[in-house]
């Protein structure tokens, strides 16, 4: 009688600290998209049939960020990323808050100025709270997924975990944000806020299975000159 095969376990999964000067850029870049694609989101954008928002083209780049951070990271750094970079993006909204209340000139150009600062950046608010919430689901979804399948995998099939997680934390992430912003930016009915939310999600995991081959780069080109990594 022949024993079980028996199979080696899986090495455990490797990850960096945040000691270098890597994360700190990472956070930085990470922060500054969202910030600036929670301003792009305020307006609506029709292409076409297509009805997207303006960050539609930042937005992609800070899950990007968020897988970079995960892979080399690990969970509880990547969460972390995710407070700070929304404690910022809700600086930020104060800021604007505080700038549009404050006395300005009462000449013609003081008042357009006004007008034009309330209509840009007065709906960011609510933009912030939907991102808030959705990036912050969405984000935990696509860090905690990547790095469960890098406990299984190892180094092995990054692509698979990059993509695999994307698709999860994009959906929540999506549904959310759209939910909450729509009305801000004038969708109103149910057909155009279906379009939104499927063309939101499509285009945002298409590109990041565009950039999954720039991503796996800039998590290898990292990964070796991270120090600590696996040590």
């Amino acid at each position: 009688m022949t024993s079980a095969q028996t199979f080696p376990a899986p090495a455990p999964p490797k990850f960096a600290s945040i000691g270098s000067s890597y994360f700190g850029i990472l956070l930085a870049v990470m922060a500054v998209v969202l910030i600036l694609s929670n301003i792009g989101a305020s307006k609506g954008v029709a292409i076409g049939p297509v009805i997207t928002d303006g960050g539609f083209f930042l937005f992609p780049l800070a899950y990007i960020l968020g897988d970079v951070i995960s892979e080399v990271y690990g969970f509880r750094v990547a969460r972390k990323a995710i407070i700070t970079a929304f404690a910022l993006s809700v600086f930020a909204s104060l800021c604007y808050w505080i700038i549009i209340a404050l006395p300005g000139f009462a000449d013609d150009f003081g008042v357009a100025k006004q007008a034009a600062l309330e209509g840009a950046l007065g709906p960011v608010p609510q933009i912030v709270l939907g991102s808030l919430l959705a990036f912050l689901a969405g984000q935990t979804i696509n860090a905690w997924i990547l790095v469960k399948m890098k406990a299984r995998t190892g180094e092995k099939s990054l692509w698979a975990r990059i993509m695999g997680s994307s698709v999860a934390g994009e959906f929540v992430d999506t549904l959310i944000f759209c939910s909450i912003a729509a009305s801000v930016i004038g969708i109103t009915d149910v057909g155009t806020f279906v379009n939104y939310v499927v063309v939101g999600f499509l285009y945002k995991t298409l590109v990041e299975f565009l950039f999954v081959p720039v991503t796996a780069a800039a998590i290898g080109w990292i990964k070796q000159r991270e120090p600590s990594y696996g040590a």
